[in-house]
């Protein structure tokens, strides 16, 4: 584990990506689980590489357990929401713009230019679909 982190009143344990795996989730995590834009698959399957990365306490063994197959996710983690958090929790851990529940600027940035864009586009949309012998 690199960097293990005791996840405040769990028994949850969280850990610091390699490079390399921080890198990948970093730019898919986010994208592939958005509601029809994101693949489900490449999500559940970046979800289940970023659990492998998370230990649970367990009395009796000195080392966390760590969760690296959806079994032991499944037997370790009692449903979808505490998942989730976890999920949130290593996010934050792993990269710094995610604490405090706020995205990094630029992503702030891009979902605010999304908004201005889709504006424009229903506008324009609008504005040609009220012209005349259009039909």
């Amino acid at each position: 584990m690199l960097e293990p982190k005791d996840l405040e009143g769990t028994k949850y344990v969280l850990s610091k990506f390699p490079a390399t795996v921080g890198r990948e989730i970093l730019l898919q995590y986010p994208t592939s689980g958005m509601p029809k834009i994101g693949d489900y698959g490449t999500n559940e399957a970046l979800m289940l590489k970023l659990m492998t990365y998370v230990g649970v306490r367990i009395d009796g063994r000195d080392e966390p357990l760590m969760l690296t197959t959806r079994q032991l996710v499944d037997n370790h983690i009692k449903d979808a929401e505490t998942l989730m958090r976890i999920e949130w929790a290593m996010m934050s851990y792993n990269f710094a713009f995610f604490t405090n529940g706020k995205l990094s600027g630029i992503l702030e940035r891009a979902g605010s230019q999304a908004v201005t864009l889709i504006q424009k586009i229903l506008t324009d949309l609008s504005r040609v679909s009220s012209e005349k012998g259009t039909a």
